[in-house]
């Protein structure tokens, strides 16, 4: 059986824009990747010919489809959750969204943002991550959701976290990292993917020297293990996991 992963994100693009080296290298080598996505990013600043924010949902819903293919993505799945406004949402209902994915797909691995919102401090950011701990811990539990399938509990939850910041925007306070990704060897298709969002391109230009010369690796917080263990630095997002 191979290695399974499963990224819980709220917007088209995070996919590529914030996990794509991880989700690309688990992918290489042989991983089941999932993706679930809680929004059609209709609310999104760059709006390409869309002219309301229906048809935006429809083009930013496409993007996401070529992106994951181009990331190599076995299951990429797009809620129609409304963007921007997950807050209003409350965390038992999104969890029990995810909960279900995770006794399906029973991921050993489960990655999604830190509490900060990620580098651009999104509101739809931290909810998402609210929900997805918490479904984490929940999906083993036979008090939880007992109707939404089989009980299955994930191995790892990582938080993805930064060591640079966006210029010009309020500053997130981040995890510290336990997990170093070098990417390298995916840099080009992370870049790749993001493209294929092509009514972000004017974010995608802004960006891209950050990447160029940051974005070599990716950082992610070990938030929870099946095990007790004390916090260490590591460089295999499967690092520990039992097949």
């Amino acid at each position: 059986m191979p290695l399974r992963l499963l990224c819980v994100t709220a917007h088209p693009d995070d996919e590529c824009f914030a996990f794509g080296g991880a989700l690309a290298l688990a992918a290489n080598r042989g991983a089941e990747v999932s993706i679930l996505c809680f929004t059609e990013g209709q609310a999104g600043s760059y709006r390409g010919p869309a002219k309301t924010p229906a048809e935006l949902g429809q083009i930013r819903r496409s993007e996401f489809e070529a992106s994951c293919k181009i990331l190599n993505i076995h299951n990429a799945e797009m809620l129609t959750y409304n963007d921007g406004k997950l807050e209003l949402e409350t965390i038992s209902t999104l969890a029990s969204e995810i909960i279900q994915r995770i006794r399906r797909l029973r991921p050993h691995v489960v990655l999604t943002f830190g509490g900060d919102g990620a580098v651009n401090t999104h509101a739809d950011h931290t909810v998402v991550s609210a929900a997805t701990t918490a479904a984490f811990h929940w999906s083993g539990s036979p008090k939880r959701y007992p109707n939404l399938g089989d009980l299955y509990q994930p191995q790892r939850l990582f938080y993805l976290t930064t060591n640079y910041f966006l210029p010009d925007r309020l500053r997130p306070v981040p995890a510290p990292w336990t997990l170093t990704l070098d990417i390298r060897s995916v840099f080009d298709q992370k870049v790749e993917a993001f493209r294929a969002h092509t009514t972000q391109a004017p974010l995608l230009e802004q960006v891209l020297p950050l990447f160029q010369r940051h974005g070599q690796n990716e950082h992610y917080a070990l938030a929870a293990a099946l095990v007790p263990q004390p916090a260490t630095q590591s460089t295999d997002l499967f690092e520990g996991v039992a097949e």
